[in-house]
């Protein structure tokens, strides 16, 4: 983060300094200053910024906060709920599906009243899936029990951060608070902002973390968290709760105006733009509200009064505020990032409906509209129309039309898009050149495929335009592995970017059935297509042809978040195929760390500096778990050794179509995210398989095969190699590193000997 010195003079108030920065920077900056004890994240844009900025800062020293990356968003709610239990500060950041993926968990934190803050950086909840700005995310959380501040600008974001701390440990509150910003808007945009200089000012601000509330590690007052309650007590204990949150209303202002004597910035409960005397006027969250700003200016120079109002905090809702604000207003056209489908109107269009109600002698004419879905953007003229449609109304005394959408564009039939790709089905990938045989004795699969260059005629399964980077290998590495897969595939991809690259609406990559789900439930989702297909051929409602593939393709880290359903999935044992391209990250959320990131390995959030030096332990063995599920096939591969990866294609298929799961993982280069050379990926696969680092094997009916062995051929190499490829481990070779690629080697050799041991044992 890039600072300048310049002093904001007022000697009535703390130093500040300005800078020019983005609203995730200035969470990130809020957080290090308050020196949280623990953050619990998963990477999802556009949140995962801040995890990144707060790791950066904690290889050069700047933090003491313990940043651990969970398995998905559910994960790291649990994480920063169990801190909470201990009476540390805890910070979290997400946005969208992850959000309501931890959802289940947000009641629990606050039912139970431990304080935490958590930034919400609002995005398009899918499907279909965006992941641009809106709120549809921010209005899933309404009703969890959560204290909710809103920041309409970088600024914003860094003072309700710090607001926040404080609001959520006040004794009459003891609640956890989130603060929703606009992600790519507030996140992502620049702006000059003003930030205390010391983090002394920031820590004495928000005091020290409060003492003499229940704590789960005090051994001398052992408590029990969480206890079952019945009907009656759970009322009682709803009851303080709601009466918490409302105190947070009287608390906010309290901390608020406190807040404004050090910093000299006010954060009213309603932010009012000219609303004195307004006659109609708009009611928005974030930033839309400052692009609106303009308009009234503009308004008003015609002599139309008009205004804005954009509130601070949401829950609780100011109600009586929102009554004050507007006694005289004729007109008010509330403007959501979401709707409430079937309700007639968004959240707050009901809330501010429901505020007035209580008002006899207020007659504000209410209009609602859902505008900005999934990044929309919001000009002044989108502004204008929102002014017009209120000024109309107030004219006229009444409401044309109370709810609508605003911003949608009607198809036109003339304009049809027209196919670009024909599909390809049945015969098409066929070939007739492979061949699978299970052997009688042995129980195995024999395998004869032709000369690679006889299979290169063979369609591919992905047409050319995708928009992956240049030396991606997702795609030379699937398509090896589908010319060993003969006839119809169904296709499912989650979240990822093999996904992302390949389904840009209104167009498609893909020449055959395809799916999409989320990261966390892609094998559990491919598992019930399948079986509804088996189910609705036996019961004769389709005439389909069984040699259908089911093959579910993962990657990008989605074997940690989507773990559970894998393994539910492969002890179900349903005929699908799982294939993993490991490119070693969550790359399409900017190459954060997964837990197949090898140790020492660089990446987003496992910085290299002073303080750290890269992934702190080692990666996980995927394989090996999927093989200890019992299922009858599992495989590594890579594009490097294409007949290898050819015949465990076939064998996959025949155990799929015949048996019950396959699990496969092949690694592949990611060039952008390894800073290696776009070129060099066969040669980097291969280095890998020959340090023995991805050793090629098979586990067939519980037996291991080594299908190459480096040693054997004498062509194994040092790890150290494989590693001066790519700039990701060029550190790892340096002298003051050598004790962690000593334990790097070390782990690599440990994996290889006892492969080697199962190898030579069956059934070990």
């Amino acid at each position: 983060m890039a600072m300048t010195e310049k002093k904001v003079q007022d000697q009535s108030k703390a130093v500040q300094i300005s800078t020019f920065e983005s609203g995730n920077e200035m969470a990130a900056m809020a957080a290090a200053q308050i020196n949280y004890h623990v953050m619990g994240y998963f990477p999802i844009t556009p949140s995962t910024e801040v995890a990144q900025y707060l790791d950066m800062m904690k290889a050069k020293g700047l933090h003491d906060i313990e940043l651990i990356a969970a398995d998905g968003e559910h994960g790291s709610a649990g994480i920063c709920f169990g801190a909470a239990t201990t009476g540390a500060r805890v910070f979290n950041a997400t946005s969208a599906n992850g959000f309501l993926y931890m959802i289940e968990q947000l009641p629990v934190q606050s039912g139970l009243r431990f304080p935490m803050v958590m930034n919400l950086v609002t995005r398009a909840v899918s499907g279909p899936l965006d992941i641009r700005g809106d709120h549809s995310d921010l209005y899933y959380g309404l009703n969890t029990g959560w204290v909710i501040l809103t920041a309409r600008t970088p600024q914003a974001v860094y003072d309700m951060n710090l607001i926040a701390l404080k609001l959520s440990e006040h004794k009459d509150v003891r609640l956890p608070v989130i603060v929703a910003y606009d992600g790519f808007y507030t996140s992502h945009q620049k702006r000059k902002v003003n930030l205390f200089r010391d983090r002394e000012t920031v820590q004495g601000f928000v005091g020290e973390p409060p003492k003499g509330f229940p704590v789960s590690i005090d051994k001398e007052k052992p408590v029990t968290i969480g206890a079952h309650m019945n009907g009656d007590d759970l009322m009682n204990n709803h009851f303080q709760q709601s009466e918490a949150l409302y105190k947070a209303y009287d608390v906010y202002e309290e901390v608020a105006a406190e807040y404004a004597a050090l910093s000299g910035r006010h954060y009213d409960v309603l932010d009012l733009y000219k609303m004195d005397d307004a006659d109609v006027a708009l009611f928005l969250l974030n930033s839309a509200a400052e692009s609106s700003k303009d308009v009234v200016d503009r308004l008003r120079a015609k002599g139309i009064r008009a205004g804005v109002i954009s509130p601070n905090i949401i829950r609780p809702f100011p109600a009586e505020d929102i009554r004050v604000a507007l006694k005289h207003v004729k007109a008010l056209l509330v403007a959501e990032r979401a709707d409430s489908f079937g309700a007639n109107g968004a959240n707050l269009t009901h809330e501010v409906k429901s505020a007035l109600q209580e008002d006899p002698d207020n007659h504000t004419l209410v209009l609602s509209r859902v505008f900005g879905l999934g990044g929309k953007d919001f000009y002044p003229d989108d502004a204008q129309a929102f002014f017009d449609m209120a000024i109309d109304a107030a004219n006229k005394g009444i409401i044309d039309k109370p709810f609508d959408y605003y911003g949608i564009q009607p198809g036109a039939p003339e304009k049809k898009l027209e196919q670009v790709i024909e599909p390809m089905t049945g015969d098409t990938y066929k070939t007739g050149l492979i061949n699978v045989t299970e052997d009688e004795e042995t129980n195995k699969l024999k395998v004869r495929i032709p000369p690679l260059r006889q299979l290169t005629g063979k369609p591919k399964r992905f047409a050319s335009g995708h928009g992956a980077c240049p030396g991606c290998g997702i795609f030379p590495g699937l398509e090896l592995f589908f010319k060993g897969i003969e006839g119809d595939a169904v296709i499912l991809f989650h979240t990822g970017c093999g996904y992302v690259v390949t389904t840009a609406y209104p167009y498609s990559s893909h020449k055959q059935p395809f799916l999409h789900n989320l990261f966390q439930n892609g094998p559990a989702t491919l598992s019930g297509t399948l079986e509804a297909f088996f189910e609705m051929k036996e019961r004769g409602e389709i005439e389909i042809d069984e040699d259908f593939t089911f093959v579910m393709i993962t990657g990008d880290g989605g074997m940690d978040i989507g773990m559970g359903s894998a393994i539910g999935t492969a002890l179900r044992n349903h005929k699908m195929i799982i294939l993993e391209y490991d490119n070693e990250g969550y790359m399409n959320t900017g190459s954060q760390m997964s837990y197949s990131t090898p140790l020492g390995h660089m990446t987003s959030t496992t910085s290299v500096g002073k303080a750290k030096q890269g992934k702190p332990f080692h990666h996980k063995d995927t394989a090996q778990i999927m093989a200890s599920t019992n299922i009858p096939y599992v495989f590594t591969g890579t594009e490097a050794y294409p007949q290898d990866l050819i015949k465990k294609a076939a064998k996959a298929q025949w155990y799929a179509q015949n048996v019950g799961m396959v699990y496969g993982k092949i690694l592949i280069t990611c060039p952008l995210n390894w800073k290696s050379a776009d070129r060099d990926g066969e040669k980097i696969m291969k280095a890998a398989v020959e340090s023995c680092f991805f050793p090629l094997y098979e586990v067939e009916r519980g037996e291991t095969t080594i299908t190459y062995d480096p040693e054997a051929k004498k062509k194994r190499i040092e790890l150290s190699e494989w590693l001066q490829y790519m700039g990701k481990t060029k550190h790892m070779l340096k002298e003051e590193n050598k004790d962690m690629l000593q334990e790097f080697e070390t782990e690599v050799e440990r994996r290889w000997k006892t492969l080697k041991v199962k190898h030579d044992t069956p059934f070990i």
